[in-house]
């Protein structure tokens, strides 16, 4: 059985705390490799290297930099297959997935060939009689990211990209359930230029995240993952003097308005509904149509298309349109939901419950499911599943529909999908989320905006990739200068001789 590895200083680096944790074959449920799980020793030496060879790195010039991104970008698209496949192997996406993962991330590394730019400071002539004054975007020096599973690519490269380009060093944990992808991408950045010990991936567990947050060397933390584990680390961190941006769960919310294209409005939401088995923070798990009517027809043109899903191993190559979710824990919560629509009131329009894969018995597959007549007060409504469930909560007018979403805990992503300009122009203005679409059912920025949810899906107050993650991972001085006068009247120059 494959043993895998820390990345320290350059190298593969066995684990000496002789914990490991699983990896496994969400297809088949068989454990594939064994990750160790570093203890806080071996995370403070991580970060102690870090910290040495940061020095160097924060003083190289940032357009220099910037040419280590131009070099990684090359080398991601020449391995663009073999880290999808990688990607399948242990997180179950279908190959197509694996590599949209992939290219997400690559387009921040893109946007970050342009860290000259974005690092330019301010500058006013003559603020005052003879003063000048300039601001300086520094690196903050360590910097680390806590990075989750449904992502080992995308994410991973959201915060490596800006946080190394901006001159810091970076402690990378990734999710100990998918950790290959991250490994294979530090040793992309070291054939792309980077210097050793500048990115240290370290894996692990709650002791590795927690010794992260003590670390007094490390100046910021970034995360995404669940909600009550996003309070856990923004909490901790700031209490410890951190800069930290945590994202957190989601439950988004597309509203369709009556005079909506059905047929658009039923493919947005197969994809962005089952697509990668739900297990995405920019899913829409709840369809809002607005009237009965619109309702009665979504539902009917929703039930064939997604009754005609084909879920399998990512082998069976792009004949699939989802995989399995991550882990069998993950499947049992996700039927456990269910059920619990089931007991609560809801209709069950799409049964998945008993799906099974012949030859892959063990693996964590789940069918699809579409709930119809869900209620607010409903476990299903309230909690993410992040699995391949749709519910459907029927509201009677656009200012109910509106308030369904703008009264949830969360606030990631939205949509609306209508024909009035007037409503979707409304919707955007009014609603309290992060990300809207229009029209568009997963509103993921791309990489020169920013990423980010509102209520309990953020926190922190600047946002993932573009601008934002340049000033997060940068600290600004500003200089305010005066130099003696050397003129004498007349305008002649006089300068006093030097020693």
């Amino acid at each position: 059985m494959q043993e895998l590895t820390h990345w320290i200083n350059g190298k593969h680096v066995k684990g000496t705390s002789g914990r490991f944790a699983d990896v496994y074959n969400p297809a088949t449920g068989e454990v594939q490799a064994k990750v160790p799980l570093a203890s806080r020793s071996e995370l403070d030496a991580a970060v102690a290297d870090a910290a040495r060879a940061q020095a160097a790195w924060g003083a190289t010039n940032p357009q220099r930099r910037g040419r280590v991104m131009m070099a990684m970008v090359g080398l991601i698209n020449r391995d663009m297959d073999k880290l999808a496949e990688a990607l399948s192997r242990e997180h179950g996406k279908t190959l197509p997935d694996a590599r949209g993962d992939v290219q997400r991330g690559l387009e921040v590394i893109e946007y970050c060939i342009n860290a000259a730019q974005m690092l330019k400071g301010e500058f006013t002539d003559s603020a005052g009689p003879g003063i000048d004054m300039y601001s300086m975007r520094q690196p903050l020096g360590v910097v680390a990211g806590i990075t989750p599973f449904n992502f080992p690519a995308m994410i991973p490269l959201w915060k490596l990209g800006p946080g190394l380009s901006c001159g810091n060093a970076f402690i990378l944990k990734p999710s100990e359930r998918d950790p290959s992808v991250p490994l294979m991408l530090a040793e992309l950045f070291k054939e792309a230029g980077l210097p050793d010990g500048v990115l240290q991936v370290v894996n692990g567990d709650k002791e590795s995240v927690d010794a992260i947050l003590d670390n007094e060397t490390i100046q910021a933390v970034g995360f995404v993952g669940s909600t009550p584990i996003a309070q856990y680390i923004y909490g901790r961190g700031c209490t410890n003097g951190k800069r930290v941006q945590c994202f957190g769960g989601a439950k988004n919310h597309m509203i369709i308005m009556p005079d909506a294209d059905m047929d658009q409005a039923a493919d947005a939401l197969v994809g962005a509904g089952y697509g990668a088995a739900g297990e995405r923070c920019m899913a829409i798990s709840v369809a809002v149509p607005v009237g009965d009517k619109t309702a009665d027809a979504l539902i009917e043109r929703l039930v064939p298309r997604i009754e005609k899903l084909k879920v399998g191993p990512y082998t069976a190559g792009n004949d699939i349109d989802y995989g399995p979710v991550v882990t069998a824990a993950a499947k049992q919560n996700i039927l456990r939901l269910v059920q619990s629509g089931v007991d609560q009131g809801a209709k069950l329009v799409v049964d998945g419950r008993d799906f099974k894969l012949q030859g892959y018995e063990n693996g964590y597959f789940v069918g699809p499911h579409l709930f119809d007549n869900v209620t607010t007060d409903m476990d299903i409504y309230k909690t993410e599943i992040f699995g391949p469930v749709l519910s459907t909560v029927r509201a009677k007018s656009y200012e109910e529909a509106i308030g369904l979403a703008m009264d949830h805990e969360y606030g990631n992503g939205t949509a609306i999908f209508t024909r009035d300009g007037d409503a979707a122009r409304d919707f955007a203005s009014r609603i309290n989320i992060g990300m809207v679409g229009i029209n568009v059912p997963i509103p993921v920025p791309l990489a020169y905006h920013t990423f980010g949810g509102w209520k309990k899906s953020g926190f922190g107050d600047l946002n993932q990739h573009g601008p934002d993650a340049f000033r997060f991972y940068t600290r600004t001085k500003t200089v305010t200068s005066r130099w003696p006068s050397g003129l004498k009247e007349g305008g002649e120059f006089h300068f006093k001789a030097m020693d």
